[in-house]
Parts: structure tokens; sequence; C-alpha cells
């Protein structure tokens, strides 16, 4: 199992609008993909705006390919989202999941 870590800071203004876009969007699409497996969305205020980590759970690295392309560690982000963020992870993180409960 791998995971798959990205990190953004939104516009607090927008940080609703960016959890609909994940939910109604994002996580539709990605539902459709094999090898796919689960989401999250981690959400926490900061001085300068709101800071979400987004958390996508993969059967394979090749699964994560389909979503993200040959180059799996580039982050994935819609033009559509300019509006509301403010810095972003440019090159995601994997983790081979080795225990879990």
């Amino acid at each position: 199992m791998i995971s798959r870590y990205w990190r953004g800071l939104f516009r607090a203004e927008r940080a609703d609008d960016y959890v609909r876009h994940l939910r109604e969007k994002t996580f539709v699409n990605l539902e459709r993909l094999d090898g796919f497996v689960s989401a999250s969305i981690l959400r926490r205020d900061v001085a300068t705006g709101v800071e979400f980590v987004v958390l996508t759970r993969w059967r394979s690295l090749e699964s994560v390919k389909a979503f993200a392309g040959e180059d799996p560690e580039r982050a994935v982000v819609p033009e559509e989202l300019s509006a509301m963020i403010l810095e972003y992870d440019e090159r995601v993180r994997h983790y081979e999941e080795v225990a879990a409960r």
C-alpha cells in the first residue's frame, strides 16, 4: 500500500471552497481509478491561512501514475485552485505502508 502526502496553504476565506472541490470533483475522479483506496483531508488554521494535508492511499505506485502521470511525485493542482491557494508542495511524498491496525 502506498500513501501519497501533499500539503497546501489556502486563503482562509476560500478554505471551505477547497474542501468542496476535493469532495465534489477530485475524490469523485479518484474513485474511478483502478488502485485508488481512500483519501483523507487534514486541516489546521495557521496565522497565514488554512493549511491542508491531503493523504491518498493506493494499491501501488503504478496506480498513482494513473492519476499523476509518469512523474508520480509531481503535484496535481488544477488551475481553478489558483485563486484559493497561497503556496503548496510542488512535489509530493510517497510512503510505503509497513504496518496498520
